[in-house]
């Protein structure tokens, strides 16, 4: 598969951690789906990549046909998480993961980039976008 500077595009899949809102004060990255995937949209970008698919998920198993249908369908080339220990709460086993992506040839990376860091109206924020999805209110 080419890179940005080929015929190519390399098409990503981006995993970002189901956190419940209880884990807000504790860890609010893991609870930030949102921030996790901008991590991996800046790590795509910086490489010419396109995020073509957005995974939020959590203990899920390596083989989920949900992981896989897109790379199956040739949608998907690769699958970027923003550190480890979100692949650790995203998939039931991270191992297993890495090794299914490497019995399907299929690169998995991490974005290992700098967390933001969260300070009380950064939690408020995630806090009032998680809280009230149906009631329209969109992170602003």
């Amino acid at each position: 598969m080419g890179d940005a500077v080929g015929t190519a595009v390399v098409r990503v899949a981006a995993i970002a951690s189901l956190t419940p809102l209880e884990e807000l004060d504790a860890d609010p990255f893991l609870v930030d789906s949102r921030s996790q995937h901008a991590m991996c949209a800046r790590w795509a970008a910086d490489r010419g990549y396109v995020i073509t698919r957005e995974f939020v998920v959590r203990g899920l198993r390596a083989d989920h046909v949900m992981l896989w249908g897109d790379v199956d369908s040739g949608l998907v080339d690769l699958f970027v998480v923003p550190s480890r220990r979100v692949l650790e709460r995203a998939l039931r086993s991270a191992d297993e993961f890495t090794a299914e992506c490497a019995r399907r040839g299929v690169r998995v990376e991490t974005a290992g980039l700098a967390e933001p860091a969260y300070d009380s109206r950064m939690k408020a924020s995630v806090h009032r976008r998680l809280s009230m999805p149906t009631a329209g209110y969109d992170g602003c």
